[in-house]
């Protein structure tokens, strides 16, 4: 396979002290079990989550189009990694497990992808837009219609034809096809794909998983006023160490979301009654218990509660965040604590680029580092490009007309003295020796925009691979691309490079 694997870490990778996490073990709930989709090893994986003794790794992501941008699957594969490893620590099955989160309702960050083109263009492969003043429908109940077409065949006219192509078209139209919602087709492709590596994927939107959740949503709902003066409290005394709170708290909003008339909206206010922010509608206490009865699905938590939640399911050693969540996760405290529930211990995710041959050659062949490409555009290949003559040729051309200007004038004089009718053939020769050196002179700048175009080109090339559109690779391109191009083996590979980066594991203490 050409490429190669370069990580690049989010931070210090901080021991895992496995010991007072096993305490967690236990069977998860039965009733959620048709709230999974797994394949493959991944059903093996599941059916542990049901025995007595259970243990797992977590993590998660709203769904994106054909699973979204690269740090998706670097996401899952860190969780894949890590089960193993701890799996071998304790010598017992640690199943990973994505949570899809399809509550989700942020349209515009889900409805694309992006693709490098065969020319080295970044393309943009759109379903369709929503109307700013549409309802935010979740994205579990977006359908993709008959939209999903046009895209599949956007991505056969951005990717070339290789051994690999047929099988993720295959793959993708499974899953990915008009009748399916985007959390559910975002769930079966990514169940797929993963499920020989073992991963399990969780569908929060599902019924059995609301019914699960909605004890939980009305505890925190029942104590709303003291609930938000903790978010609060905590959020002032994270910005007092200098560690930030990036989610936005207080004005007595709720974690909780409902489904109300302009779609998904924040509950806001106490028991007597809450209203959704948007649409200004109002329930009691008593209205949303028995909504999350009668029609929990129009009930989740928002970022905030969504982690003790999880952790309220499920037996999770760990849960493997990207920068955004190990940034929030921190917030999070108060609500563990509300719920009766320990914070389970956050991982970072692996982190990386892939870089391909064609990539390697133009950073070989011009002695950059990957970082180099992260300049602004033109300032690089203004460093590169070889724009004036060299001095050599400046000089030798300078001397030649300056003896032409100095010797022929002698010549035609000599001549003349000879035969007055030669003066117009010394002359003719000047202007040709001129027009020949002006020629050369010409070649060489000609020679000279042609390399430096080269120069440009490449350095575009490498450019729009690994910073495309001026970001980091893993947050734009799909990992689609990238299997036409190399197939199911650049999961492997990526696999055993996010082992290399897991944090070390302590074993728990074995009592005498």
């Amino acid at each position: 396979m050409s490429l190669v694997l370069q990580s690049t870490p989010l931070g210090p990778t901080d021991r895992l002290d496995l010991g007072p996490l096993v305490e967690r073990a236990r069977a998860v709930d039965p009733s959620l079990r048709s709230a999974f989709v797994a394949y493959d090893e991944g059903q093996r994986h599941l059916d542990h989550l049901f025995d007595g003794d259970a243990l797992c790794i977590t993590t998660g992501q709203q769904p994106g189009m054909f699973l979204g941008p690269l740090f998706t699957v670097y996401k899952a594969l860190t969780a894949v990694a890590l089960a193993r490893a701890c799996a071998d620590t304790l010598g017992r099955a640690v199943t990973p497990v994505f949570w899809v989160a399809g509550d989700d309702h942020d349209f515009a960050e889900a409805n694309h992808l992006y693709s490098l083109s065969p020319v080295n263009t970044v393309e943009r492969l759109v379903l369709r837009e929503r109307s700013h003043d549409a309802p935010s429908l979740p994205l579990y109940r977006e359908r993709l219609g008959s939209d999903v077409d046009a895209v599949l065949a956007q991505l056969i006219e951005h990717t070339h034809e290789t051994e690999f192509r047929s099988n993720i078209l295959g793959w993708l139209s499974r899953h990915y096809h008009a009748e399916n919602d985007m959390a559910t087709a975002f769930a079966g492709a990514l169940a797929e794909l993963l499920g020989p590596h073992g991963l399990v994927v969780f569908r929060p939107t599902h019924s059995a998983a609301k019914r699960a959740m909605a004890p939980h949503l009305l505890k925190v709902l029942a104590s709303a006023t003291s609930v938000d003066d903790a978010l609060v409290a905590r959020a002032a005394a994270l910005e007092a160490e200098g560690r930030g709170a990036p989610v936005p708290v207080g004005d007595r909003a709720t974690p909780v979301l409902i489904e109300a008339a302009l779609g998904r909206d924040r509950l806001v206010g106490d028991k007597d009654p809450f209203v959704a922010r948007r649409s200004q509608e109002a329930w009691t206490l008593a209205q949303l218990e028995t909504m999350a009865r009668e029609d929990p699905e129009r009930l989740s938590p928002n970022v905030l509660l969504r982690p003790a939640i999880e952790t309220a399911l499920f037996p999770t050693l760990a849960y493997v965040a990207g920068p955004g969540e190990l940034a929030y996760l921190p917030q999070c405290v108060p609500l563990y604590h509300h719920l009766d529930l320990d914070p389970q211990r956050p991982v970072a995710r692996w982190s990386g680029r892939i870089i391909e041959t064609k990539v390697a050659r133009v950073l070989n062949k011009y002695s950059l580092a990957v970082d180099d490409l992260a300049a602004p555009e033109g300032k690089l290949e203004a460093q590169l490009v070889k724009g004036d003559m060299p001095d050599d040729a400046t000089a030798a051309l300078l001397a030649l007309r300056d003896v032409a200007a100095r010797e022929y004038p002698r010549l035609q004089n000599a001549a003349a003295s000879v035969d007055p009718t030669l003066k117009k053939s010394v002359q003719s020769a000047l202007n040709t020796t001129l027009s020949a050196l002006t020629d050369v002179e010409k070649r060489l700048t000609a020679h000279l925009k042609k390399q430096n175009d080269i120069v440009v080109q490449q350095v575009a090339k490498a450019r729009h691979n690994l910073f495309p559109l001026g970001r980091s690779q893993e947050r734009v391109f799909s990992v689609v691309p990238y299997l036409i191009r190399h197939g199911p083996g650049l999961l492997d590979a990526i696999l055993a490079e996010v082992s290399t980066a897991l944090p070390p594991l302590d074993a728990p203490t074995r009592r005498a």
